[in-house]
């Protein structure tokens, strides 16, 4: 196991190089000068220019200054905002609460319907509701998902007008951030209403950004339920008169769990990358929307301290999930 885990370990290091190096590339090779977005075209004179470029270092070479951001790296320094003068470290985690409240509101909502339905699904094999669930689970994994948000805010908030079309709270609510989870902030805060207003904001966006993990979830139990339901102890549960509801609950459900959890594990760093476009649709004050900004304002550290940030928690969360995929079944330490 030790050796097994050594050598998920040994694949990090050349994967967070590489993530730097993209990180650092990606901004650089976007149209625009970030002096120029930074300080307006406007009042800009050559002078002003040129003591801005030397500095935030944009007259040296470039590997110097992958150099440089390299190194503040590995000395936990993520550099300062161009726009903001903040360090990105803290505006990070003053972010980052909001983009976890989402996505485990989005992986919980994705797992409470994605897996009954592949349960349904695979006991009905064949039959109209197997053939209807798949179906729309195709559709769900197959939707853009700036076009499902769209429609839903058309639908749910501009015609029907149940739910709010962007944001964490109704702006009438106004308390102290004592933990960054707008759903634990407003049930402390006592305010009648606030918890409402607090779930009726995340109805959309989590509805949105758990599609396609709902989909994929749905398919994916389907498929392990198939394979577990032929098994000769199942047919032996069935012929000893167990209720089916045991049989299929508990006996088979058990047994196909592996595939699903893995699975969903794995879906939990790709949240993060839909996150980025969830949030700019609904304004939702998370790490996409900082970033998407920030890439607007040509804000070099944010974006590339935002990325990095971003793909290590992808990368944490891999290795974790391959760590315990290898914990669980002694036949994945031998490949």
């Amino acid at each position: 196991m030790l050796k097994f885990a050594l050598a998920r370990i040994a694949t990090f290091i050349p994967t967070f190089i590489g993530v730097t190096l993209i990180s650092f590339a990606f901004i650089r090779v976007l149209p625009g000068d970030p002096i120029i977005v930074m300080a307006g075209e406007r009042g800009l004179t050559e002078e002003r220019y040129q003591e801005l470029t030397t500095r935030y270092g944009f007259d040296r070479p470039l590997y110097e200054q992958f150099w440089d951001y390299l190194t503040g790296i590995l000395q936990g320094d993520l550099g300062t905002s161009f726009v903001t003068n903040r360090d990105v470290w803290t505006e990070f985690f003053t972010l980052f609460p909001a983009t976890v409240e989402l996505s485990l509101c989005a992986i919980t909502f994705a797992i409470l319907v994605g897996i009954p339905a592949g349960v349904v699904a695979a006991v009905y094999r064949g039959k109209f509701f197997d053939r209807a669930l798949m179906s729309t689970a195709l559709v769900g994994y197959s939707m853009p998902i700036f076009w499902w948000a769209l429609l839903l805010i058309i639908v749910f908030s501009g015609n029907l007008g149940w739910t709010p079309v962007s944001g964490r709270i109704g702006l009438m609510f106004y308390f102290d951030d004592v933990t960054g989870f707008m759903l634990i902030d407003s049930l402390l805060s006592g305010q009648e209403g606030a918890f409402t207003s607090a779930v009726q904001h995340l109805i959309l966006p989590t509805i949105v950004l758990g599609t396609i993990p709902l989909a994929i979830f749905a398919r994916q139990t389907r498929s392990a339920m198939l394979e577990v339901l032929s098994e000769d102890y199942i047919r032996t549960a069935r012929a000893k008169g167990l209720k089916p509801s045991r049989v299929n609950g508990l006996h088979a459900l058990r047994n196909a769990m592996i595939p699903i959890i893995t699975v969903i594990g794995l879906n939990v760093g790709a949240l993060m990358a839909g996150a980025i476009l969830t949030e700019t649709i609904f304004s939702w004050p998370g790490i996409g929307k900082w970033m998407v900004d920030s890439i607007f304002r040509r804000d070099y550290p944010v974006v590339q301290g935002g990325l990095l940030m971003v793909a290590l928690i992808v990368m944490v969360v891999n290795l974790t999930v391959d760590l315990a995929y290898g914990f669980i079944n002694p036949k994945i330490r031998k490949r």
